[in-house]
């Protein structure tokens, strides 16, 4: 089970409202004539192309989404094993790539060593940690 965030709820129910049938089993995603969408005609039998182009996305690919959502949820600053179960994910490597290329947590972390380091008096020290230091 993974949790929705309320901005999208409302986007949600006018989709279930406006495609998805009222019976048990129905599709969440249905294709054009009601079935499930394949992968092999994605992007030629739907209105995928279309759409991404008039929202001035041309190029946009039905996984960008998935990719999108992995890197807001590693801006949380959640931790290893949290992203691995909300990716659904088994091993690291993938939940690493995305911790690895939201760089604004190293800032966050720099911030709150720094209100330690200033909540403890420390007068000797250089001053605020502002500057990201390479570590090997």
């Amino acid at each position: 089970m993974v949790g929705i965030p309320q901005g999208i709820v409302p986007a949600l129910r006018e989709h279930l409202a406006t495609y998805v049938q009222d019976e048990p089993g129905a599709l969440l995603f249905p294709g054009a004539k009601g079935g499930p969408l394949r992968r092999s005609g994605f992007n030629t039998r739907t209105r995928w192309v279309d759409v991404v182009k008039e929202m001035g996305l041309p190029g946009l690919h039905f996984h960008d989404l998935r990719h999108t959502g992995n890197m807001l949820a590693a801006e949380s600053g959640a931790g290893l094993k949290d992203l691995m179960a909300r990716m659904g994910h088994d091993n690291v490597r993938a939940a690493m790539i995305y911790q690895h290329a939201v760089r604004g947590a190293d800032k966050t972390i720099t911030d709150a060593i720094d209100r330690q380091i200033v909540g403890r008096g420390d007068d000797e020290g250089d001053g605020p940690a502002e500057l990201l230091a390479p570590v090997s």
